[in-house]
C-alpha cells in the first residue's frame, strides 16, 4: 500500500498538458493563468533581485509561445513597480502565438522595449540586472535552431543571473537531457508542479533554486495530476530521529555491523565506521581482511576490530547486530565472492550493500538477499544492476529501477544529485539536499554508516534511509560552508554530523 509522503508531485511535461486541458475543459481561461503565473513569477524575481542586490534592470528572452506571453506578463508588472524591462525578440510576430502576440503589445503599450533579433542580429545584454528566459516550455524538444542557440550561448556567458520561467529553454522537462545547449538557471520559477527533467540527466546542472509560482490550478487538478516522484519536503525527515531515552545503554542506541576493507583500502571501511558512530551507533564492529592490523592502527579506541577468519562468524555475531554493512573496499577476490554467496543468503538482519557487494551482484543477480535490504548504487553501479549498458532516460529509467525492487523486494538509494530512494510499492521519492563537495571519494561509504546506525537503532528501512539521506546532505552542507565545495573531504562529513544533531536537540 503506497503512503503519502510530505512533498510536491513530480510529473512529465505531458501530464502537466492533460492536467491544464482538462482545466481548460471545465471552462478555465488560458489568459487568466498566464495573468495569475507572470504575477507570481514577478514577485518571485523582485524578491531574488531584492536578496541578491541586483539592479532593478530585467532583460526578457522571448519566443513565440505561452512561455514568452508568460515573460511579456512579468515584463508589464515589473515595468509597473519602476523597473527597466526590454525584451529581446527571436521571431516575427506572424509566428507568434494569439497570447504571445497579445501580451508583448500590452507590454509596449505599457513603455516595454522589444528588440527584434530576427531583424537585428546577435543578441546583447546589459552589464548588470538580470535576464528572465522565456524562449521555450516544457514542451520543446529537439535541439534550439541556430538563433536560438547562439542566444542561450550568450546569455550563458553574460555572468548576468537567469531566471527561467517554467524551465531553463534548450531543457528536456521529462528527461533532462540537453540536445545542444540549454540555459543555466540561477532560479527556475515552475509552474504549478516541478518536471521530471528536473531531477534527471543534466536537469540538475541547469535548474539552478527552485521556486513555485501557483497560477490557478485548483486542489482537485493537483490531485488528479499522475506523479511519476515526490519531490521529498526533507524537513519532515527530522521527525524521524530516533528519540534518545536518559536509561538507553549501547545496545538500545544500535550494534552495527561492517565487513569493509582489504589491504591497500582501510579508508573505506573507517569511513563507514566512523559514519555510524557519528550517526549515533553505540557499538561498530568491523570483520576486515586479515593482515590489516597495521593499516587499521588509526581506527578509533572505540572501534571493535577483528579479521574475517570464517563467514559463519559473522553470521553468527549478525544475530546479536542491529544491522550489517557489506562492501566499503572489500576487494574484488574470488574469496570474498564465495564468501558473499554463503552469507548473504543466510543474514536475517537489516542490510546495507555497497561498493564491491554492488559488483558481485551485478554478476550474481540470481542471489539470494536478506529480507531487509538497502543497495546503495551511484548511477554507474545501478545500470550495471540493471543489466543496462544504454543509458536510460526519464521514464524508462524510473520503471527499470522500480521493477528491479519489486521482483528482488529491496530497497535502493540511488546515490546523487538529486539523490533518489526506490522502495517497493512506493513513489519514487526524489531528495534535493547537499551540494557538489560531497562528490568525493568516501562520500557514500559514510551514508553506508550512517543508514546501518539508524536501522540498528530499529527504525523501518524506508525511515532509515529517509532521515539518513537528510542527515548527510545536512552534514555535506555544514562541512562546506566550512571548507568550501572544492575542498570536501568525506572525513568532514563525519566532523560535521554532530553539529547537524545539534541543530535539533
Amino acid at each position: 500500500m503506497k503512503e503519502c509522503f510530505p512533498g510536491e508531485k513530480i510529473i512529465t511535461s505531458r501530464e502537466m498538458a492533460r492536467v491544464e486541458g482538462l482545466a481548460f475543459a471545465r471552462g478555465e481561461s488560458a489568459e487568466e493563468f498566464m495573468n495569475r503565473a507572470g504575477l507570481a513569477m514577478a514577485n518571485l524575481i523582485e524578491e531574488f533581485i531584492d536578496i541578491h542586490r541586483c539592479t532593478r534592470t530585467v532583460t526578457l528572452l522571448t519566443g513565440k509561445g505561452n512561455n514568452a506571453g508568460d515573460a511579456y506578463v512579468i515584463g508589464l508588472e515589473l515595468l509597473q513597480r519602476g523597473f527597466l524591462v526590454e525584451a529581446l525578440h527571436l521571431y516575427s510576430f506572424d509566428l507568434c502565438g494569439p497570447l504571445c502576440r497579445s501580451k508583448a503589445e500590452s507590454f509596449q503599450r505599457a513603455g516595454g522595449r522589444i528588440h527584434p533579433l530576427h531583424k537585428e542580429g546577435n543578441a546583447w545584454f546589459p552589464s548588470d540586472g538580470v535576464i528572465v528566459d522565456g524562449l521555450v516550455g516544457t514542451g520543446f524538444r529537439g535541439a534550439p535552431e541556430e538563433l536560438m542557440s547562439s542566444v542561450i550561448d550568450r546569455a550563458n556567458q553574460s555572468g548576468l543571473p537567469i531566471i527561467a520561467v517554467d524551465i531553463p529553454s534548450g531543457l528536456s522537462g521529462d528527461t533532462g537531457e540537453v540536445a545542444s545547449v540549454a540555459i543555466r538557471a540561477a532560479m527556475t520559477i515552475y509552474l504549478g508542479l516541478p518536471k521530471l527533467g528536473f531531477f534527471l540527466g543534466k536537469g540538475y546542472d541547469h535548474i539552478g533554486m527552485l521556486k513555485k509560482a501557483d497560477f490557478g490550478l485548483s486542489a482537485q487538478d493537483i490531485a488528479n495530476a499522475k506523479e511519476v516522484g515526490i519531490l521529498y519536503d526533507t524537513e519532515h525527515a527530522k521527525s524521524y530521529l530516533p528519540r534518545i531515552s536518559r536509561t538507553q545503554h549501547k545496545y538500545l542506541r544500535g550494534y552495527a555491523m561492517v565487513w569493509a576493507g582489504s589491504i591497500g583500502m582501510p579508508g573505506a571501511a573507517l569511513l563507514c565506521c566512523m559514519g555510524a558512530f557519528r550517526a549515533g551507533a553505540g557499538i561498530v564492529r568491523l570483520y576486515h581482511e586479515e593482515n590489516m592490523e597495521t593499516q587499521l592502527v588509526t581506527a578509533p579506541w572505540e572501534l571493535i576490530r577483528e579479521p574475517l577468519l570464517d563467514w559463519r562468524d559473522v553470521l553468527q555475531e549478525s544475530k546479536r547486530a542491529g544491522s550489517v554493512v557489506i562492501g566499503p573496499g572489500l576487494g574484488r577476490t574470488k574469496t570474498i565472492r564465495q564468501t558473499l554467496k554463503k552469507l548473504l543468503s543466510k543474514l536475517g538482519c537489516p542490510t546495507v550493500l555497497d561498493a564491491e557487494a554492488l559488483d558481485f551482484l551485478a554478476h550474481h543477480t540470481r542471489q539470494r538477499l536478506p529480507k531487509e535490504t538497502i543497495l546503495t548504487p551511484h548511477r554507474g553501479e545501478l545500470a550495471r544492476l540493471l543489466g543496462k549498458h544504454n543509458e536510460m532516460h526519464g521514464e524508462e529509467f524510473l520503471h527499470a529501477v522500480q521493477t528491479y525492487v519489486q521482483e528482488k523486494e529491496v530497497m535502493i538509494v540511488c546515490k546523487g544529485a538529486p539523490t533518489i530512494l526506490f522502495h517497493p510499492d512506493q513513489t519514487p521519492l526524489f531528495f534535493p539536499v547537499g551540494n557538489p563537495g560531497m562528490a568525493t571519494a568516501g562520500s557514500g561509504d559514510v551514508l553506508s554508516g550512517i543508514i546501518a546506525a539508524f536501522l540498528a537503532a530499529g527504525l523501518p528501512l524506508l525511515q532509515a534511509a529517509m532521515v539518513s539521506v537528510w542527515v548527510h546532505g545536512e552534514a555535506g552542507d555544514i562541512a562546506a560552508k566550512k571548507k568550501s565545495t572544492r575542498s570536501v573531504m568525506a572525513s568532514d562529513l563525519i566532523e560535521a554530523l554532530p553539529e547537524v544533531y545539534c541543530k535539533f536537540e
